[in-house]
């Protein structure tokens, strides 16, 4: 992990391999030239001024995610200075949005991968911008090698890997060092920083390294590292409490599943959240085998997993006056002789009997009995995340996840949280008449319904297995889960950890009193 420091440092004289500045779109004085924000005026200065005419004559336009380096001005310790676009100009200087700040910080420490330390002036208010910059810096340096050659080779031969090594330190200018609230902001972001990039490594983990019994084990060493107490359901324990939605869905794998469950207690807590994530290792679809070009990335279905298991740890890490309890939800579905069949009924955990019409819908059938072993906890909500549905991907894209609930202020107050974390979401009804398609001769309830509203029917499914009288929530995250695509803002190439902060905003909201 890139190292953080705050300092009041002037900028001329510290010695750094860059600094980072930032830089907006005039939109805001109608020119539409690159515009220089608040942090750059010691080298704006050294410009005479004219660092905006600059950055505008070398292609600059301050579009978000945009990088320009140019020589530092002579006389200043660090060589290179590294503007990146903010995006549009607010029209007061203090008003640069917290994503606008974590975004351009991420931008830019991904430029300065193979840097030991760059100086970050971008525009701080206060210390709820340090932590945006902050925990923008960590995220966007973030990079998985553990797979790649250790020997070396020319591209990297100091750092010994293909390719360079991360930003190893970040200085952030215009922070108060001695400021409790500026350090407490840097706390909060390492803290959740730090798991959010061990949620990636686990997503980005081949499924022959990581299957659930991998998993857990990774859950157990964490548990104890932090203070949170734990408990691991294996196929013996899963049996015993008929658990048949896990049991199933991991029945034609050679690696047995796993529920996991974790909990933090705090002595001052009032309230109670309990959070469920699916955690297939690998998606093969089982029986009803996915198409070619479909399986590539199926290591990323326990990505909902890896989002719990790293935002309770986060609330250990952060101390927060509330109750967590994490439920990893951990299975591998596979095709084989003693694999779980379409036709066939499976016993859940609740007692309700389901029919499996197709084996490719494995996750809701985990995340049931999940759902209903939280629900006997009673907690005041119950968020549940997974990669569910192509359909939500069909419906939002691949950055936006769904929201769905069976309280509408408590699905606005999530929707609310994801948006101040910088999480894209968006709220989605449950359709009463949607339910009756998965109506079953045979059993309670199937485990399909209609096609057309798939990522809803899911979530109508998911609802019968909450209890009665609990408010729940369901966070489709199937389309920001895993970028295919190229690095963008603070998020990698992979596994993106999304969901995390969305959680752990939740666990604040909730111990502060602010979420009812």
């Amino acid at each position: 992990m890139t190292a953080l420091t705050l300092s009041t440092a002037a900028v001329p004289g510290l010695r750094a391999d860059a600094i980072v500045i930032g830089v907006a779109k005039g939109t805001a004085s109608g020119s539409g030239t690159p515009v220089v924000a608040p942090g750059a005026e010691a080298v704006d200065h050294a410009y005479d001024g004219g660092l905006a005419g600059v950055l505008e004559t070398l292609g600059a336009s301050g579009a978000e995610g945009e990088v320009t380096k140019l020589p530092a001005p002579s006389g200043f310790k660090a060589p290179l200075v590294v503007a990146v676009g903010l995006g549009a100009q607010p029209e007061k200087d203090s008003d640069y949005a917290p994503d606008a700040l974590r975004k351009a910080a991420g931008v830019a420490a991904r430029a300065l991968a193979g840097a030991k330390k760059a100086a970050f002036a971008l525009p701080l208010t206060d210390a709820a911008d340090a932590g945006a910059v902050a925990e923008g810096t960590l995220l966007g340096a973030y990079s998985f090698d553990a797979y790649k050659d250790k020997a070396g080779d020319a591209k990297d031969s100091k750092n010994g890997k293909n390719g360079k090594a991360p930003l190893a330190e970040a200085v952030l200018l215009g922070g108060k060092p001695r400021d409790r609230a500026y350090k407490a902001a840097l706390e909060r972001a390492t803290a959740v920083a730090e798991e959010l990039n061990r949620a990636r490594d686990l997503i980005n983990t081949p499924p022959n390294d990581l299957d659930p019994e991998a998993f857990a084990a990774v859950a157990q060493a964490a548990a104890k590292e932090h203070g949170i107490k734990v408990q691991v359901l294996d196929e013996k324990a899963l049996t015993k409490g008929g658990y048949g939605g896990i049991l199933g869905v991991g029945a034609g794998s050679a690696s047995g599943p796993r529920l996991v469950k974790l909990s933090y207690t705090s002595s001052r807590a009032k309230k109670h959240l309990a959070f469920v994530g699916k955690g297939i290792t690998y998606d093969s679809g089982g029986i009803s085998l996915k198409p070619a070009g479909h399986n590539e990335t199926m290591k990323c279905d326990m990505s909902g997993a890896a989002a719990v298991f790293a935002a309770v740890v986060a609330a250990a890490r952060l101390g927060l006056d509330v109750n967590v309890t994490g439920w990893l939800a951990l299975a591998e579905n596979m095709p084989s002789g003693s694999a779980t069949r379409p036709g066939d009924v499976l016993r859940m955990y609740s007692g309700k009997t389901v029919e499996v019409l197709n084996t490719d819908a494995e996750g809701r059938l985990v995340l049931a009995d999940a759902l209903w072993a939280a629900s006997q906890e009673k907690p005041d909500a119950i968020v549940d995340v997974a990669t569910l549905t192509g359909a939500m991907m069909l419906a939002l894209g691949n950055r936006t996840f769904g929201i769905m609930a069976n309280d509408d202020a408590f699905r606005t107050a999530v929707h609310e949280a994801a948006e101040e974390v910088g999480e894209p979401a968006w709220p989605m009804p449950l359709p009463e008449h949607l339910r009756k398609g998965m109506d079953s001769a045979t059993a309670d309830i199937a485990n399909m319904g209609e096609r057309m509203g798939g990522g809803l029917v899911a979530g109508l499914f998911l609802r019968e297995f909450v209890g009665e009288g609990i408010t729940w929530a369901h966070l489709d995250i199937a389309g920001p889960a895993f970028n295919e695509g190229g690095p963008f803002g603070y998020t990698p190439k992979g596994g993106t950890g999304t969901a995390v902060r969305t959680l752990v905003r939740l666990a604040e909201l909730t111990a502060s009193g602010d979420l009812a």
